[in-house]
Parts: structure tokens; sequence; C-alpha cells
């Protein structure tokens, strides 16, 4: 059986600026790209914000935010329509600013 060592054994050959480039490409691979959303999934996430808000209900907030999906559970404070985002209490009470254009999914919690 023969044990290759990956990357490891080439590593000593490598100068340190093709190591950390090297390492931020496998860092890209893992960025995720923001899904476009259609009128009808944009509809859907207005009446769910407004029974949450008109309620004060919890939500499960699925946003785009530095490359990645996140979530946030809380209760949506307030909707700024100019800037277009939603503000968050999530349950450490800090005010989490979300835009409404990257959210992706949104749900009550009961």
């Amino acid at each position: 059986m023969i044990r290759d060592r990956g990357r490891i054994k080439w590593n000593s050959l490598m100068l340190p600026e093709h190591v950390t480039m090297l390492r931020k490409w496998t860092e890209e691979d893992t960025y995720e790209q923001l899904k476009q959303s259609d009128e009808q999934k944009l509809e859907m996430l207005n009446d769910i914000a407004g029974v949450a808000m008109e309620f004060g209900k919890e939500v499960m907030i699925t946003h785009f935010i530095d490359r990645h999906y996140k979530e946030v559970l809380g209760k949506i404070h307030y909707f700024d329509a100019i800037n277009k985002e939603f503000r968050v209490v999530d349950k450490n009470g800090r005010m989490v600013r979300i835009s409404a254009e990257k959210i992706d999914q949104m749900v009550i919690m009961e």
C-alpha cells in the first residue's frame, strides 16, 4: 500500500507566497453564489414578514452575507423601506440588519 502525504510532501519545495495563494484558492472553492429570487418568492417573503411583525413571532431568516448563507433567529423589529433592509433582534438582544434583496428563506418559528 502506497502512503501518499498529498500536498504535505510538496510544501518544502514551494515558496511561502505560493502556499498562501493555494490556501486562498482552496478557500474560494467554498464560496457560494447568490440565488436570484422571483416575484412569487418575494411575495411569499413579504407575507411571512408581515405576519411575523404583526404578531411578534420569531423567524428564522437565511440570508447571503460574506459569500456564504447564514441563518439568524430572532424577531423582526422594523423594516426600513428606504434602505430595503430588515432590522432583526436576535436571541442575544443584538440588532442585525439584513438586506431584503439577500434573503433566501424566511420561516416563522412556533
